[in-house]
């Protein structure tokens, strides 16, 4: 719950009885202005001024002497922190945030500039992690959102240089992102958070697969242990949040699959051997449906079944139509669960998903034996009736809301 939320909805409350004035303003005081916001304007000055600093120091970077370099890096550095505590210790959050987010994105280049001076950045990878474990120190030391998200994109820049210029992959950034990082935001879950992190791994575990060489469908085993790890949070928009990306990368994947599954020239880059990838796989659900059990939400289950692997299918039209059966059935539930718990908000994400699942299936099914005037006609008056269907069905399941 925001605070934006209790200042948009409160006064209705009040009105209706349901909470008292003194009450109201309990609740506010539980959720102070800011008292999670990032600072947009903070984070952009930092940006804007470290590219700044960068690029004037890196056009004129080969004619300084080392001594001057080192020199310029090492002040850089400490102007950024040392500046960023006076402002915190002065009460302003924002900008000293920003400050010490300035001093990391320092720190990196110092560590870039440096090894390019001796050479070592070409070599090795250990100074980038430096840089991620940095990240990670200063997340723990000042609790902030901002530099959180900062060390998780840190994380992935890190491991897509090692990956795509030293063709290795760092287990250390890894560990550092899944331990390090996890485990803050398990002690301080947050929706944001979640998400960033959620996919910050996910980043990181494409090119895992990727420098492994191996089918890309194993991405689902790792993808869906970062979704179990949010079964086992009891903060639920938080741990809902962290399942947010790997369930869009499932139906991402499925939704391709249904598109372009009928062409089956690439169906051997989807079948790993079937034993090893469903026992993965079981694993991984086991772990989730346990969590799911001790937070009491066995109902969120059907979300495992995006990950049916309908792709050991044959190349083609069983390919494509597995697909849409596995969309068809996600999406249903989704609608059945958001109905039973009242949610208007997943109602309509329900909604919008199943129209597009029944637009890839009209397509896949009548484009190439339908006249293309008859084709658009009834493709139109199907999404407009089912529009109209899914509206009526939504005005029934909260009344309420449509009659304030």
């Amino acid at each position: 719950m925001s605070r934006n939320f209790l200042e948009t909805e409160s006064p209705k409350w009040v009105e209706q009885g349901i909470i008292s004035a003194e009450q109201q303003q309990q609740l506010l005081k539980l959720y102070p202005p800011d008292a999670k916001a990032i600072g947009l304007l903070p984070l952009l000055g930092s940006l804007l001024v470290g590219l700044s600093a960068l690029s004037l120091v890196a056009a004129n970077w080969q004619g300084l002497p080392e001594f001057v370099r080192m020199t310029l890096l090492i002040s850089a550095l400490l102007a950024a922190y040392s500046t960023g505590e006076y402002f915190l210790r002065r009460g302003n959050h924002s900008v000293g945030i920003g400050l010490v987010g300035l001093g990391l994105l320092l720190f990196g280049a110092a560590i870039i500039l440096t090894s390019q001076m001796y050479q070592l950045i070409g070599y090795d990878v250990t100074g980038l992690v430096a840089w991620a474990v940095a990240g990670t120190a200063l997340t723990y030391l000042y609790g902030s959102r901002f530099l959180f998200v900062l060390t998780v994109c840190i994380g992935g820049i890190v491991q897509g240089y090692n990956t795509g210029a030293l063709g290795a992959f760092s287990y250390a950034t890894a560990g550092l992102t899944a331990l390090g990082l996890g485990y803050y935001w398990w002690r301080h879950p947050d929706s944001l958070l979640g998400g960033v992190f959620a996919a910050g791994l996910l980043w990181q575990t494409g090119l895992l697969i990727n420098f492994l060489h191996i089918k890309i469908t194993w991405f689902f085993v790792p993808a869906m242990l970062i979704y179990a790890f949010g079964d086992w949070q009891s903060d639920r928009p938080a741990g809902r949040a962290m399942q947010g990306p790997p369930l869009a990368a499932a139906f991402l994947f499925m939704l391709g699959l249904a598109l372009y599954g009928e062409a089956g020239s690439y169906t051997n880059l989807l079948r790993p051997p079937l034993l090893a990838y469903l026992a993965a796989l079981v694993v991984v659900l086991l772990i989730s449906l346990a969590g799911k059990r001790a937070r009491g939400r066995l109902e969120s289950a059907t979300d495992w079944l995006l990950l049916l692997p309908g792709f050991y299918l044959p190349g083609g039209l069983p390919l494509a139509v597995a697909a849409l059966v596995v969309l068809y059935a996600y999406t249903g539930s989704m609608l059945w669960r958001a109905h039973r718990e009242q949610n208007e908000e997943r109602v309509t994400l329900g909604t919008a998903l199943f129209i597009l699942t029944t637009m890839v299936a009209y397509f896949k099914l009548t484009w190439e034996f339908m006249d293309k005037s008859l084709f658009f006609l009834i493709g139109g008056v199907l999404l407009l009736g089912l529009s109209w269907y899914l509206r009526r069905r939504n005005a029934q399941a909260f009344p309420t809301d449509k009659n304030q």
